[in-house]
């Protein structure tokens, strides 16, 4: 009967131990590449690394960055699809994957990023390169300025389209936040989900070099690259239920082993992690102001956030109104007069700005005189 008891004991043991274990673990051998990396694309939260700071080239994972920069040139109204480009002899010129572009050849800007980001152009890529900056040089500068804003320390880019030279590194944390900045411009994924299509009106076929394309459930992205130096490199972006993955491989031997490797750290994260959206500044009161002009202010914060925890944990957040019992006139639109906390299990996982939705003057003999003013010309 004893025995009965400690093997009952041993049972519930053995139950309670595995019961902690995470839905999916993950562990940096099981990946084969040397240097890897997952981000939650909506907080920038890192849910997993291996030796992510490790300088390497990333091939024409760079292009990432130039199709940022193309993506804003768009948006600043710089640049427009239905621009034509004309292919220099710099662009023609380029080795490795290409379109096999002829100095004088033009295409659209739109036929170009469509090279560029499905079939990885080098020629198209510094194409665009010319269009938005004049000269690749130029184009390269605007990379670095860029990298350097996005807190990229880790990345020099040398090219605009990541073939191999001396100097032209960045690391996997460093692609992650690119790749976190081209997918706000949620154009690219026209782009990036494009398996087949063709150019030259229908001469020339390109086919995406991302094949998880057509093996991973919800995969949106992004890009791919080899070179000699840098191996086989993935940044793949994928979505499900609102929880949106960036996992970056860099250094793989072998463009199967990029792909298991970015298949594997997408299913650790989508297994253990989950997305909370919530809704910020609906229920913010005004805040009292002294020596105002109108006794209170109105604040706002944003609309709506996306929180990433593991899973089941969603619940547990708690949030903190960090604002002080009023604020001391002149107060400008924007000013930052608190912050909105979320915590869970006692650590800050989040904090939003709470701002002043308006200005509120400072109450001065002028200023109350203009008030009394302009209520006598409306009567």
């Amino acid at each position: 009967m004893r025995m009965k008891y400690v093997i009952v004991a041993f049972m519930v043991l053995i139950f309670l131990t595995v019961a902690v274990i995470p839905a999916s673990a993950l562990s940096g051998e099981e990946l084969s590449a040397p240097s890897a990396v997952l981000m939650d694309a909506n907080t920038g939260k890192i849910l997993f690394e291996k030796n992510m700071h490790e300088q390497r080239p990333c091939a024409s994972i760079t292009k990432v960055m130039t199709l940022t920069l193309v993506m804003e040139a768009i948006d600043s109204g710089k640049l427009h699809m239905d621009d034509v480009v004309t292919a220099s002899a710099h662009a023609a010129s380029m080795g490795g994957s290409d379109i096999w572009l002829e100095e004088g050849e033009q295409m659209t800007v739109d036929d170009m990023i469509k090279a560029t980001a499905v079939a990885s152009a080098n020629d198209a890529a510094v194409a665009l390169a010319e269009a938005v900056s004049g000269s690749e040089g130029d184009f390269v500068a605007a990379m670095n300025e860029k990298a350097a804003a996005l807190g990229m320390g880790d990345t020099t880019f040398k090219n605009c389209n990541g073939l191999d030279e001396e100097g032209h590194i960045t690391s996997a944390y460093d692609v992650a936040l690119m790749s976190r900045e081209l997918i706000q411009h949620e154009k690219i994924y026209d782009y990036t989900t494009i398996w087949l299509d063709n150019l030259r009106d229908g001469k020339t076929q390109i086919v995406n070099t991302n094949k998880l394309l057509r093996s991973y459930d919800g995969i949106t992205g992004l890009k791919t690259g080899t070179t000699g130096d840098a191996g086989s490199c993935i940044s793949a972006t994928a979505q499900r239920s609102g929880l949106s993955l960036i996992a970056v491989i860099l250094g793989a031997d072998s463009g199967k082993e990029r792909f298991r490797d970015a298949a594997a750290l997408l299913d650790y994260g989508f297994a253990n992690f989950e997305s909370k959206q919530l809704s910020l500044g609906e229920t913010l009161a005004p805040l009292a102001v002294d020596g105002g002009m109108q006794e209170s202010v109105s604040l706002s914060c944003e609309d709506s956030a996306f929180l990433t925890v593991p899973k089941g944990e969603a619940d547990g957040i708690t949030q903190t109104l960090d604002l002080p019992e009023s604020v001391a006139a002149p107060v400008q639109e924007g000013d930052v007069l608190g912050n909105l906390r979320f915590t869970l299990h006692d650590e800050e996982i989040a904090s939003f700005a709470v701002k002043a939705e308006e200005s509120v003057e400072e109450k001065s003999f002028l200023s109350v005189m203009k008030l009394l003013l302009c209520s006598a010309v409306r009567m």
